[in-house]
């Protein structure tokens, strides 16, 4: 039987001239110039650019039609790992303990509370009641008023991130008629609980400005109004709840506001002027401000303290010296003890300061493993809680005693169709890169799987804003691994794995880091035996995305297969459009093409969309999603026009959108699985030639 022939859209060429350069753009009309309003309402996107979308849908639909049992077999694998009757370990909070839990076959949660140490729940959100007949729900920050009486939540429809903020009275169980819109779903009670604090989102989608309005509904007042579009704005509390902090930051520079929580409608007062390059972050522990900062060239930050009602730089003194290769990655204050997250050599660590006495390190015996901290609500306790897991070890929330040192396992994940810990085995092993950097790489397999060369191989990473990709615990990828595959992690430069420096090494006239670390863990890899070249399936989303379509042009002899999630592989056309939500926001991470010709012809030489040449590409695959804010649909349909008249191989280029989402995908915990598993069968089929 033939293969269905695919999409073939029409060529427009448009010519762009920038910096005294040209480039020809031959899929721009694939881009709608009613973007904006499209991303609130899909309904709205331009009849021709819905016909295209529609038919690359078909074609992946017929072309993938022999795996549907597979797709179906792997959803039913995937669902058998997941509790359907989940339930979160309650977080205490003065008489109340606040937690969330899934009902059988319920996509959303519901977010409960009770009485601390028990007793009748009280439904204080229903997610899957408020999504019920909707194609997209996702319900964002969810917090309650300090003195318990209200609830609000962010809630986006969509896929677009707009945000509508809504409060229930938890003494009526009514939800306040008046809700907030356009928001970017960051938001804070007042320490009395009397205020609430929100960021509007403005046309472009960006964060703006920062609105103070009574808790129960009434007139907003702007309290805080960005004028440097290239910044992110947050808002929240202190660990103690004495201060409301306005932070607006990007990946290089960072700026702290604050609101003393007794004064609540005072005009937020400025902690420490921004200064390009430098970042801080503030709380309070112990009566005085805590400052995480790279300042004096403290590439890995350091921990500063500071005794003054208003932090200013001049009055900020070391606590915690900078140790370069250490990543100080986040802090808990606590009344008397400091918690914090390390970061070295891709390993997490914890370590728990006395306020004026000794650390204490929390040790941990794997190869490679993840931590994450769980602060909680309370800043009086000595209980510090906190998530362990591993490849093969399944999530475990440890409550540690800052006081005895004893640690108490709360919960352990559960996998109710099984899971031997003992069947599969994590590795970290090594490659070095041509400039002699060593990438870490982390390993999984079945424990007695042969290293001969004979396994298809994930081979997944990211690189980029500074997040490290961390060695979890996936359910998913386990069905591939049940299947003989080996999965692993490149921790590729433009991360913070092995510290801050790792990610400054891999961004802006640097980023070709991350796609060379890429083909250097590749075929490492093979070197060992892990894999083969032609039998590897390259992962990455989003920016990830950007690496998986750079090594796809540079190396495309490696892999078998290439899926690339919501990828941001336009990155010249878009970055030279400050229209965009997060043009600005990002130029600091690859640079301005639109002012800086050294930034442009290095973006014009990496760019995926801008690099595909007629070369033997493997199967393809990129995902996407109309209501995405974040990568626009139109960057992997431009892409895999291009590479689907460019490939000399014969191998299938596919592109599938989500047309009732955005960036995240499927919002359903078990409709999400359709999507992953629509990625594994495709890799499945692409390198081993199966459908079943």
């Amino acid at each position: 039987m033939p293969h269905p022939l695919p999409p073939r859209p029409a060529k427009i060429p448009k010519v762009i001239e920038q910096l005294g350069r040209t480039r020809t753009d031959d899929y721009a009309w694939m881009k709608d110039d009613n973007w904006q309003a499209v991303l609130r309402d899909p309904a709205l996107v331009k009849g021709e650019v819905r016909e295209h979308l529609t038919a690359e849908n078909a074609y992946v639909a017929a072309l993938l039609a022999p795996t549907e049992a597979l797709q179906a077999t792997l959803v039913s694998e995937m669902r058998g790992r997941i509790k359907e009757d989940d339930a979160s370990v309650p977080a205490p909070d003065g008489p109340f303990e606040y937690f969330r839990r899934y009902e059988p076959g319920a996509q959303h949660p519901r977010r409960l509370r009770r009485p601390r140490g028990g007793g009748p729940e009280a439904v204080l959100l229903d997610e899957e009641a408020r999504g019920e007949g909707l194609a997209y729900y996702r319900a964002a920050l969810g917090e309650h008023s300090p003195d318990h009486r209200l609830y609000a939540w962010a809630e986006d429809t969509q896929g677009a991130e707009f945000y509508r903020i809504f409060v229930r009275d938890l003494a009526s169980g009514e939800i306040l008629p008046d809700v907030i819109e356009s928001a970017y779903g960051d938001f804070a009670f007042s320490p009395d609980s009397a205020w609430l604090y929100w960021i509007w989102r403005d046309e472009k989608a960006r964060p703006a400005k920062v609105f103070r309005r009574p808790a129960r509904g009434g007139d907003d007042v702007l309290i805080y109004e960005e004028a440097d579009e290239g910044m992110f704005l947050g808002v929240g509390l202190t660990a103690e709840r004495s201060h409301v902090l306005i932070q607006a930051q990007n990946q290089e520079t960072s700026e702290a506001w604050l609101i003393p929580g007794a004064d609540p409608v005072a005009a937020p007062i400025l902690a420490e002027p921004r200064r390009e390059g430098v970042r801080y972050s503030l709380d309070r522990w112990d009566g005085r401000w805590i400052i995480r900062t790279n300042d004096d060239s403290a590439v890995d930050f350091k921990v500063m303290v500071c005794d003054e009602a208003i932090p200013r730089r001049a009055a900020w003194r070391d606590l915690l010296p900078h140790q370069p290769g250490r990543l100080i990655a986040g802090l808990a204050p606590f009344k008397g003890r400091l918690a914090r997250l390390e970061r070295e050599n891709a390993v997490d660590r914890l370590v728990v300061l006395e306020s004026g006495g000794p650390e204490q390190a929390i040790a941990f015996d794997e190869e490679a493993y993840a931590l994450s901290l769980e602060p909680g609500f309370e800043y009086d306790t000595a209980t510090l809680r906190f998530v362990y897991q591993s490849p093969t070890t399944p999530r475990q929330w440890i409550e540690y005693d800052m006081s005895s040192g004893a640690r108490i396992v709360r919960k352990t994940q559960e996998i109710p169709s099984g899971h031997a810990p003992e069947r599969y085995r994590t590795r970290r092993i090594y490659a070095m890169a041509p400039d002699g950097a060593e990438i870490p790489i982390t390993v999984l397999m079945l424990a007695d799987q042969p290293l001969d060369g004979s396994a298809p191989l994930l081979l997944s990473g990211y690189g980029a804003y500074g997040i490290a990709e961390e060695a979890t615990f996936s359910t998913r990828v386990l069905s591939l691994v049940d299947r003989g595959w080996i999965s692993a992690i490149a921790h590729v430069r433009g991360g913070s794995d092995k510290g801050w420096g790792w990610f400054l090494d891999g961004r802006k006239l640097k980023k070709k880091n991350s796609f060379i670390d890429f083909i250097a863990c590749a075929e490492r890899l093979i070197e060992e035996g892990f894999g083969r070249a032609g039998r590897i399936a390259a992962y990455g989303g989003s920016a990830g995305g950007l690496l998986v379509g750079a090594v796809a042009n540079m190396r495309p002899d490696l892999w078998g297969a290439v899926i690339a999630a919501v990828p941001f592989v336009d990155v010249l056309n878009t970055m030279s459009d400050a229209s965009l939500p997060l043009t600005p926001p990002e130029w600091p991470e690859w640079g301005d093409p639109l002012t800086d010709p050294v930034a442009y012809d290095y973006i014009a030489s990496y760019s995926p969309y801008d690099n595909v040449t007629p070369q033997p590409y493997p199967a393809m695959l990129a995902t996407a999603g109309l209501s995405d804010p974040r990568v626009t649909w139109w960057e992997p349909e431009k892409w895999i026009a291009r590479l689907r008249e460019a490939t000399t191989s014969g191998k299938p280029v596919m592109l599938k959108v989500n047309m009732e989402a955005g960036h995240g995908g499927a919002s359903g915990r078990f409709d999400f699985l359709k999507e992953i598993a629509l990625d594994y069968a495709f890799a499945i089929w692409a390198i081993e030639g199966r459908t079943g």
